[in-house]
Parts: C-alpha cells; sequence; structure tokens
C-alpha cells in the first residue's frame, strides 16, 4: 500500500471516530432542563430549637429575684408588676424587658404591635407564677429613669419549670433587636432571634400584619392623640374606645391606658352623616374603632374628631366604622379635687410631656365626691335654650376649687332643678370633664348623676 493510501486511511478513520463521539460530547454539553434536574437539590431544613425551654432559671445566681403578680399590661415589652415595698417604693414596679423592642401598640400603632402585646398577655395571664430577674446584681432602671430593666419569667399552668419570656418573644419573631447580645443570656438571645428571622416569624415574615390597619389614616391611641392633639390636626385619624355618652350630635370616646393608670379620650361629631347600623356602630357602651379627621373647634377651644362614615356594602373598608364589642360602662373615674387640678408628667421615647391633668382627661367620665356648692349661677334666661343650666362653684375638703356645668335638669318630680336646690350642699358628682371659657369643668348631664350628702 502506498504512504498515500495509508495516510488518507488513518485520516478517514479519525473522521469516523469523531463523527462517533459528536453525540456524546452534545450529551454532555449545557442542556439548560436536564442541567436544572441534575444539579437542583433540597434546600437544607432548618433545625428548630426550642432555645426558652433550653434556657433555665438559676436561682443560685448572684442575680435578684422576685416574684411579682400583674398590676397591668401595656404593652409587648412592658408590664407593671405588684412588688414587695423593699423592692419599688410604693410597691409597682414598672417593668421594661430587657433585650428586646416589640412594635408599638401604645402611642401610633405598629405592624405587629397588638399581636406581641397580646403574646405577653396571654402568656402572664395563665401563668402559674411570675419571677423577675435582674441582669446583674441589682435593679437598674431604663433611660427614662421610671422603668426597671428585667427579665421576665413566667411558669405556665401545671408546669414546674419557668420561662423566660424576653426569650420567648424573641424567638416567636414579635420583637427587634435591643442590645440582645450584652446581657447575661445574649448568646441564647441572638440564636433565638437568628431563628425567628430564618423561619420568616411575625415581623420578620414580610406579610401584612392581620391585625393591623393599612388605609390611609393615622393608627394610633387616645393617649397620643390627646397628648399632642396640634400634631394631628387636619390629619385623618383611627382609634379605638369605648363609646362613653352621646349628645347633641356628638359622642365622647374613652380607653384606658395602663402606663399612666388614666382614661384618654375625645369629642367625635357625627352631626346627620349616619343612619341606621352606623349609628348603631356608636351606641354608648360599644367599644368601637373611630375613623375622621382632627379639627380645632374655635367655638369650644378644643380638638375634636369629625367626617365619620360608614359603607354598609363594604364593611370590611379600612375607613370604616367598626364594632368591636359591646355591654361597655363609662369608667367614671374615681378623681380628688386636688388631683384634677395638678399637672402631670407624661415619660416617652422621645422626652417627657408635662400638661394639666384636666386638660389629658378632656372628655373622659369622672367622680367626684365630698364637694361643698359654694356658688351657683343659672346661665340661661326662661325661653332660651340653655334656660336651667348651671355654673357651680365647688370646693374640696382641702379648699380645692373645682367648677361644675350642669345641663337642665328636672328632680324626681319633674320639677326643674334651680341654683337655690343646690347652693350649699355637699355633693358626690359623675360627670365628663369638659372645656368652657378658659376653664376647665366637669359637665353633669343628668340629676341621678348628684348624690346629696347633707
Amino acid at each position: 500500500m502506498s504512504k498515500i493510501s495509508e495516510k488518507f486511511m488513518r485520516i478517514s478513520a479519525l473522521l469516523l471516530l469523531i463523527c462517533l463521539l459528536l453525540p456524546f460530547v452534545f450529551a454532555c454539553g449545557d442542556n439548560p432542563a436536564e442541567n436544572t434536574t441534575e444539579s437542583t437539590t433540597a434546600p437544607i431544613p432548618i433545625e428548630i430549637k426550642d432555645y426558652v425551654s433550653m434556657l433555665k432559671l438559676d436561682m443560685t445566681s448572684d442575680t435578684l429575684k422576685q416574684e411579682v403578680t400583674v398590676r397591668s399590661f401595656v404593652d409587648g415589652d412592658t408590664t407593671h408588676f405588684y412588688v414587695s415595698e423593699s423592692v419599688v417604693s410604693g410597691g409597682i414596679l414598672k417593668a421594661r424587658y430587657l433585650a428586646i423592642n416589640t412594635p408599638e401598640s401604645t402611642g401610633k400603632i405598629e405592624e405587629y404591635g397588638k399581636a406581641a402585646s397580646n403574646f405577653t398577655r396571654s402568656k402572664l395571664e395563665n401563668a402559674d407564677a411570675i419571677m423577675i430577674e435582674s441582669d446583674d446584681g441589682k435593679w437598674n432602671v431604663d433611660s427614662t429613669g421610671g422603668r426597671y430593666l428585667v427579665w421576665v419569667w413566667y411558669k405556665p399552668k401545671g408546669e414546674s419549670e419557668y420561662r423566660n419570656l424576653n426569650l420567648e418573644i424573641l424567638q416567636n419573631g414579635l420583637a427587634i433587636a435591643s442590645s440582645t447580645a450584652n446581657n447575661r443570656y445574649g448568646t441564647t438571645c441572638m440564636a433565638a432571634l437568628g431563628q425567628a428571622k430564618a423561619q420568616k416569624l411575625n415581623v420578620y415574615s414580610g406579610e401584612r400584619d392581620p391585625d393591623f390597619y393599612y388605609g390611609d389614616a393615622v393608627e394610633l391611641t387616645l393617649k397620643e392623640l390627646r397628648s399632642n392633639p396640634e400634631a394631628y390636626n387636619g390629619k385623618k385619624v383611627a382609634f379605638e374606645g369605648v363609646i362613653s355618652s352621646d349628645n347633641s350630635n356628638s359622642i365622647t370616646v374613652e380607653e384606658y391606658d395602663a402606663d399612666t393608670d388614666m382614661y384618654y379620650g375625645i369629642s367625635v361629631y357625627y352631626g346627620f352623616s349616619l343612619s341606621g347600623e352606623g349609628l348603631d356602630i356608636i351606641s354608648v357602651g360599644n367599644r368601637s374603632r373611630i375613623v375622621g379627621t382632627v379639627q380645632y373647634y374655635e367655638a369650644g377651644g378644643v380638638y375634636q374628631v369629625s367626617g365619620l362614615s360608614y359603607n354598609m356594602m363594604r364593611p370590611d373598608d379600612p375607613g370604616n366604622l367598626k364594632k368591636i364589642s359591646e355591654g361597655h360602662t363609662p369608667s367614671y373615674k374615681e378623681t380628688t379635687a386636688a388631683t384634677f387640678a395638678s399637672e402631670v408628667t407624661l415619660e416617652g421615647e422621645e422626652g417627657s410631656v408635662t400638661a394639666k391633668y384636666a386638660e389629658l382627661a378632656l372628655a373622659t367620665t369622672i367622680s367626684m365626691k365630698g364637694l361643698t356648692v359654694n356658688k351657683a349661677e343659672s346661665i340661661g334666661k326662661e325661653g332660651t335654650s340653655s334656660y336651667g343650666e348651671m355654673t357651680l362653684i365647688c370646693t374640696a375638703d382641702d379648699g380645692t376649687e373645682v367648677r361644675l356645668r350642669t345641663e337642665a335638669m328636672n328632680d324626681s318630680e319633674g320639677k326643674l332643678v334651680t341654683s337655690d336646690d343646690l347652693l350649699g350642699k355637699n355633693i358626690d358628682i359623675r360627670g365628663i370633664v369638659d372645656y368652657y371659657a378658659g376653664n376647665y369643668q366637669i359637665k353633669v348631664f343628668s340629676y341621678k348623676h348628684i348624690l346629696f350628702n347633707n
């Protein structure tokens, strides 16, 4: 065979080999569908740990510990406890939970704020025992100087071991970090926080909070609105409270705040904008959700809310009124004349605010005992709309002066009550905190709300 033929045969064999190998080369190439199938692996499962069960309360440590009972719930990370006088003068310790910061539910409402607050309440309300613990060998106060930084441990009903509530709130994704690593349980707290984020729980879920209002109004509490009314003038707001009175196309709405042990309220003008089911929602005794616009009422010199609406075809509209529950009664919080005339300082995250007690208590129901009527003045003349109304100047046993304003009232026999019936009498009263002609006063609407002591 010639060299040329031999060379040709070798080339032909090589070409044949290449042709035979080509399908295998392409089969091993980038086929997206096959590549995806072969390279996809199952996600590594998160190892879920119950850090709360793992952490134990060491009764032999050098931290301070005190068994307590709940006085009042404030929000997710603040609770007031009854303690021994040896711990805090007055026997009430305002506890701020260490290592956590839950969303707000007492000022401007934030997403998951109510969920965090309800979580804390549910755990402590159903506990057989509650223990607070300091982070070191002393009780430390927070930046406001009025709250103590503590660990809160609780013993669930029927169980023998305590659970750390601070840690449990973190583990359930209901708080963000707040010096979470810088404390005696920092490592465990950070692990629980990391797990909540990995599980995308609550605050870290990226999902809408079913209990949060997503409308165009500012979600807040009556305490926040009453403390800073000028900041919301002209703005649409949403809040909850108990309807305590209905008079002249206006209602008063009040809500208790555990942190200050005060009721806060506002007058809400509904005019003739509601009927039927809308009016039923704002009946006295209902706890309702109110959505309206804050405005300064020039004639009365006070802030009020107006612009209410109700669309029965869209009951879930976030701009609608909503009845939450019924069967509530006005608070008629018993208050001394000295307290009524005093000033109150409210502590907040952004500093303190000092205001008159009566100013903060506007539009709330109140009761007061032992007032002597020193002066009684009739307001209107016969034939006028104000005929029968009176202004009473009273003093308490300590000499503190209190002004009362009465509606036209009839006694049990139907006779119009006059100034002569009240002058010199010592009385207990129920009414609503009001403001008129530059004075804070208590407005009494009914003769049955006056009790004579002499």
